[in-house]
Formats: structure tokens, C-alpha cells, sequence
């Protein structure tokens, strides 16, 4: 018996009881769509933090300080304040693999202007901030480095901000009174509006305002070190070539190690690679394990296909009999079956991607939140959702399938 005969005759036998055959499916229907459905939130995710961890600047290096210890017990990292504004200054004249370098201090505070009042965060940064994090103004413009130089009092607030202070208004050109951890306010001049990056997993970029890190320090806090450093809390380093992140992070320790005179380091350097990196092991993780859990249904798919064989087996032995009677083989028997299951799993594996496919644009389209609006279906969670489903239907179709190819003729024909 050809495998086109072994076809033909199972397809005959599903349209013969085309509902039980449907209820059979849709158990690998349920379980493919949820595998490729689910699948592709996981993907998704991972695609949009990817996206927003590369929309941060390219080739990036972030220094940051170490962590202290307090009696004995390792506070968290940054907890030591030991990079200033004169360590970012030196790393970019003394590291020629650098191209731009942007240190931040960071802290919180409450904006006032046009009779509005809100709170947000604020960056005091250099002029080059723009081009290394990619993060430019749409309106106005940022601050310029002899702004920074004399210390002037402008500042460059987020979309989400400009809104909020100045709703159907252009910001630019207006005053904000700025007051950092219940100081006076001291009034800062608008000069530009940043574009719109939304909110994303590491905070909402359209709501925080930029300084000058000089102003910053002059008019707003001014923390200093032992040597009587300004504080920063990261330095931001743009590497020209990326082949050189390697070299450059072992320039950058040598300088920063030799200017504050430790032979252990008292700071981290993490490249943007790492955060890729890591964030990729856990995306990954994270859609093996939703994809794990639905293939729980696909097993439950295979268990009915396996309960709807016995049955039919049990429907059909007199059929067995006469069929061996006139000559047919063991092997014809347990082929037959083993392609009815086959194609019943296969069936439902086709009409489980269609269903996936469509689920995952639906989800993919509605307005949910940050990662849990993507959808993203790769060709690879589609081949092994209906893989699986095949190899199901091979799996527990084979118990099915050997029990009717051992059924003795005699026996099958007297079975009434």
C-alpha cells in the first residue's frame, strides 16, 4: 500500500466523521496558535527593548561610579561618588578613541512657569549629549558648548514637560522657575524642546529636563569629592570605531585609575553590547518559557488524537480482519493508522498557524502598553509549532497504530 493510497483512505475516514475528527483537531489547534501566538509577544518584546537600548546612541560606553561599603556591608553599585566633570573632561582629551563624551548629573525637580507646576527629572549635562545618546531638539535647539562654558541659565525641557507648562504654547524663549530639593527656585530660560521618544522600559525620555552640568552646579546642587570634584552620577562615551570598544575600556580604566590614584577600581564601564546581551538571555528565557507552556496544550492535542485512534481501531476491526484477510500486510495496517493520526495532526498544525498568525497581528495591533503591544512571528516559532504538532500526531498515533496491526484476522472478523 503506496503512502498516497495510505492517504487517501485516512482522509475518507475523517470526512466519515468529520465532527469527531474537528474535536480531535482542535486540540493542536489550540496548541500551535498559543505556541506561535505567544512565541511571538516573547519576540516582540525583545525587539522593542532592543530597539529602545540601540535608540540610546550608538557605540556607547557608560561609565558609572563603584559601590561603597558601610561597615563591612557592599552598598549598590553608584552608592560611591568618585566620578566628577573633570574625570568626563579627561577621558575625552586623553582617550583619542573617543569621539564625544556626555556626563550626567541627575535629580529631581519641581518646574514653575505659566502658572503651572509639576515635577520632573533633571539631566545636567554638556552640549554634546545630543549627538552622543541621539536624543536631538525639535524645537529651538540644545544648549551650545559656550553656554556651557559661562555657565548660563537655559535649559531644554522634554515634549511631555512642554505640555504639561506651556499647553498650545511655544516653550521657547520662556522662563522656567527651576527648585531642586526645596531651594529657592532660580529662573532658567527655554531654549529648545526635545523630540518625542515615549515612554519606554527605561523611564519616559519625554518626561525630564536638560542643564548645563556647569549651571547645574553653580545654581542648583553642587556635590563635590575629597579633592573637591563636582560629582556626576554616569559619563556617557562614544567610541568611533565599534572594533575598538575593547581598547577603549581598557584606556578608559588606565585614565581613571591613575587619576584617582586606586589600585582597585572604583568604577564600572558597561558597553551598550552588554545590556544587548543580557537583556537578550532574558528575553529569550522568557519566550522559551511562555512557549513551554503552550506547548502543554499541544500534548493534550496529542492525548485526544490518541483517544480518537483507540476508538476508531475498536470501530474498525472488522474492517482489520478483511483487509488482512485479503492479504494486507502488518505493516500496511500500522502505516494506514500511523498516517490517519499524522494527518489529523497536521490538519490542525495548519489551521493552528493560520489562527497563531492572525491572533498574534490582532495582539500586535490593540493599544496595549510598552513590550505588550509587539508582535513579532518569525519563520522559525511557525516551523517548530508545526514540527511538534507532526511528530504529536506520529507519537500518539503509534500505540493506536500497532495495536491494529497486531490483530489477528480470525479474531478481527469475528468481531461484532
Amino acid at each position: 500500500m503506496t503512502l498516497a493510497e495510505c492517504i487517501r483512505v485516512s482522509l475518507r475516514a475523517l470526512a466519515a466523521n468529520k465532527l469527531r475528527a474537528l474535536l480531535t483537531m482542535l486540540g493542536i489547534i489550540i496548541g500551535v496558535a498559543a505556541v506561535i501566538a505567544l512565541m511571538a509577544m516573547g519576540r516582540g518584546a525583545q525587539a522593542a527593548i532592543t530597539q529602545q537600548i540601540q535608540s540610546l546612541g550608538a557605540n556607547l560606553l557608560f561609565v558609572r561610579p563603584g559601590a561603597s561599603t558601610q561597615s563591612g556591608v557592599r552598598q549598590s553599585q553608584g552608592s560611591q561618588q568618585t566620578l566628577t566633570l573633570d574625570d568626563a573632561a579627561a577621558l575625552a582629551h586623553q582617550v583619542p578613541t573617543i569621539a564625544a563624551v556626555a556626563p550626567e548629573v541627575n535629580g529631581s525637580v519641581q518646574l514653575v512657569a505659566n502658572g503651572q507646576n509639576v515635577s520632573t527629572r533633571i539631566t545636567g549635562t554638556s552640549a554634546s549629549y545630543p549627538e552622543v545618546r541621539n536624543f536631538h531638539a525639535t524645537r529651538g535647539q540644545f544648549f551650545t558648548q559656550e553656554q556651557e562654558n559661562s555657565r548660563a541659565s537655559v535649559i531644554v525641557i522634554g515634549n511631555t514637560v512642554a505640555t504639561n507648562l506651556f499647553p498650545g504654547q511655544n516653550p521657547v524663549g520662556q522662563w522656567v522657575r527651576v527648585s531642586l530639593g526645596g531651594q529657592p527656585g532660580v529662573m532658567f530660560r527655554v531654549v529648545g524642546v526635545m523630540e518625542s521618544k515615549g515612554g519606554t522600559g527605561f523611564g519616559n525620555q519625554d518626561d525630564q529636563v536638560f542643564v548645563p552640568a556647569t549651571a547645574y552646579t553653580a545654581r542648583l546642587a553642587a556635590n563635590r569629592t575629597a579633592r573637591g570634584g563636582y560629582t556626576v552620577s554616569t559619563i556617557n562615551v562614544q567610541v568611533r570605531d565599534p572594533a575598538s570598544m575593547r581598547d577603549t575600556v581598557q584606556q578608559i580604566g588606565a585614565v581613571l585609575r591613575q587619576r584617582h590614584r586606586v589600585l582597585q577600581d572604583d568604577f564600572t564601564v558597561q558597553s551598550q553590547e552588554d545590556f544587548l546581551q543580557t537583556i537578550s538571555q532574558v528575553t529569550g528565557t522568557m519566550t522559551l518559557f511562555l512557549g513551554a507552556i503552550a506547548g502543554i496544550s499541544l500534548v493534550v492535542g496529542g492525548i485526544g488524537i490518541m483517544n480518537t485512534m483507540l476508538v476508531s481501531v475498536t470501530e474498525r476491526t472488522r474492517e482489520i480482519g478483511i483487509r488482512k484477510a485479503v492479504g494486507a500486510k502488518r505493516r500496511d495496517i500500522l502505516l494506514q493508522f500511523l498516517v490517519e493520526a499524522t494527518v489529523v495532526s497536521l490538519l490542525g498544525g495548519l489551521v493552528g498557524v493560520s489562527v497563531g498568525v492572525g491572533l498574534s497581528r490582532v495582539v500586535g495591533g490593540l493599544p496595549l502598553p510598552g513590550m505588550f503591544g509587539n508582535a513579532l512571528v518569525t519563520p522559525d516559532a511557525v516551523i517548530l509549532a508545526f514540527t511538534v504538532s507532526a511528530a504529536i500526531g506520529l507519537f500518539f498515533g503509534s500505540y493506536p497504530a500497532m495495536r491494529a496491526a497486531r490483530l489477528r484476522p480470525i479474531e478481527a472478523l469475528r468481531y461484532e
